[in-house]
């Protein structure tokens, strides 16, 4: 396997107590308009990671988008697929999900091996992520795509022992995600209880529509946290959860 620089880096970040923050672009929302005006203002406002993909991804500007992001942008750009057709761009990793939340097994292990040969035979690095729909409050895309029930909002201990199974399995990554448009984060009482259960990474997102709902999942333990929808309503969002970020590491320091 190739050395996996991008996980490396988020293990060592959190060996050392440090946050991230990953924007989560959608293809399907962002043109390249919106896409330069973004790379301005992440020029002002550091941001760790780009996520880049949907539940749908109706159009083909995701590899377009990719190229500009990379040619513009020295921040890491991962892929966040929801099907195997959704590989294309230059991007430098791939969260490569298996939905534990579910048990539909074409998004536990049957996407996987369609898309195995394409990874093998691409220059992704590759993290094998626990992916965890939580029920908040409203059917989100990927739950009706991967026609799947979600963890349900108030069972802590239900999203622990999943994590802990994911661990187990060998899976590198948890990513606990209450989708988009999301009426309410996950909460902080579930972040924590996944955070005591492994040891891996935790990436949460869906509903970081404030500063405080941010600072609520890095206090509750989240390493990376996602954020989308509010930056495209509110561009100025993206500063706002920046600076929260990263006065968080300079405490952590």
């Amino acid at each position: 396997m190739r050395h996996n620089s991008l996980y490396d880096t988020l293990s060592t970040r959190r060996a050392h107590g440090h946050k991230s923050l990953a924007v989560l672009l959608d293809p399907d929302n962002l043109d390249e308009a919106g896409c330069q005006h973004l790379l301005e203002l992440c020029a002002q406002h550091p941001v760790e990671y780009f996520f880049v993909g949907g539940s749908l991804v109706m159009n083909s500007r995701q590899a377009t988008l990719i190229q500009l992001l990379k040619s513009r942008s020295s921040v890491p750009v991962v892929l966040f697929p929801s099907h195997s057709l959704h590989l294309e761009g230059p991007a430098d990793g791939i969260l490569l999900l298996s939905l534990i939340s579910g048990r539909n097994p074409e998004f536990l292990i049957g996407q996987h091996v369609i898309a195995a040969p394409l990874l093998r035979a691409s220059n992704l690095q590759i993290l094998p992520t626990g992916y965890m729909l939580v029920d908040t409050g409203r059917q989100t895309t990927a739950s009706y795509i991967s026609g799947t029930t979600p963890l349900p909002y108030d069972k802590p201990g239900i999203a622990a022992c999943t994590a802990m199974a994911g661990e187990q399995l060998g899976l590198r990554l948890m990513y606990l995600d209450g989708g988009s448009g999301a009426m309410y984060p996950v909460s902080a009482a579930m972040i924590e209880a996944v955070r005591q259960a492994v040891d891996v990474p935790l990436v949460v997102g869906g509903g970081i529509n404030t500063v405080e709902k941010a600072q609520a999942a890095l206090n509750a333990g989240a390493d990376v946290i996602v954020v989308g929808n509010q930056i495209e309503k509110d561009p100025s969002f993206l500063g706002e959860v920046s600076r929260a970020v990263h006065a968080y590491n300079q405490v952590a320091v």
